[in-house]
């Protein structure tokens, strides 16, 4: 790691960095570490160093590899709607999912910038859950059951994804070969019933599916496995796509949260 950063590991999982140089930016950091660090921390934080411009932000991640393009182009913007088509653009909850799951290509690197930070006591943060963890938390058992589970997943197309898929609930990862979870968590009570995601389990009756999904899901929020970030203005967010599935924590009204994402294929 480069003498302009220091690390600071977060609990349970992730790394801070921060520019310990005078004058330090991110063109001193290599694409080449942070894709390394990424993929050993699984999060990393970038807080402190100078705030970027939009076109910047957009040359820092295409230092990274090819950019996954939506509809939009590649520079998505997430922040409240005053008339959402879709829940993200609530302030509602936002259940565990992956991102891609609908699209051309997985990406393999999420690239989030902060603009605008809810108040710490105002929530809003990102959860973060390490499945390689969950999955080596399982029981020989378990494990061998949920390599076995498909999962039908079907939203309508009013936002910039939908439509329908089935993936198999374990998977490997494609960087790093560890076994991972592939799942998109059912809305709940916090959940803004705007264009919800139909989840079902394949193979199984509704109410023994409907029970296996609350397994998967208390799985994915035990101690040890999840990771929730409070934003700060100006924090850069790099995350493994492959390896975390990601939602949000509800926030209060009139709490400011802007964030910009780029995926990196």
């Amino acid at each position: 790691m480069s003498t302009l950063e220091a690390g600071q590991r977060l609990a349970p999982f992730g790394l801070m960095l921060r520019p310990t140089a005078a004058g330090a930016t991110l063109d001193d950091v290599s694409p080449g570490t942070l894709k390394r660090l990424v993929l050993e921390h699984k999060v990393v934080v970038l807080r402190g160093f100078p705030a970027l411009s939009s076109e910047a932000f957009l040359a820092f991640a295409e230092r990274w590899g090819p950019l996954l393009q939506w509809n939009f182009g590649v520079l998505f913007d997430l922040q409240v709607a005053d008339a959402p088509k879709n829940y993200l653009f609530t302030r509602g909850n936002v259940p565990y999912h992956w991102d891609g799951a609908f699209a051309p290509a997985v990406p393999s690197f999420q690239i989030f910038r902060c603009l605008a930070a809810p108040p710490l006591d105002a929530g809003g943060e990102t959860l973060f859950c390490d499945t390689p963890a969950v999955v080596a938390a399982l029981s020989p058992h378990e494990r061998a059951r949920w390599a076995e589970i498909d999962i039908d997943y079907e939203t309508e197309k009013v936002a910039h994804y939908g439509g329908q898929i089935t993936a198999r609930l374990l998977a490997t990862h494609p960087h790093t070969g560890a076994t991972t979870v592939r799942f998109a968590e059912p809305f709940n009570e916090g959940t803004a019933k705007i264009n919800p995601l139909t989840v079902t389990v394949r193979g199984h009756a509704p109410q023994a599916g409907h029970a296996l999904l609350g397994a998967i899901t208390e799985r994915l929020y035990a101690p040890g496995v999840v990771y929730a970030h409070s934003w700060q203005t100006g924090d850069l967010l790099l995350a493994d796509n492959h390896a975390l599935l990601h939602g949000r924590r509800g926030f209060r009204d009139h709490a400011p949260r802007h964030l910009q994402r780029i995926h990196v294929i």
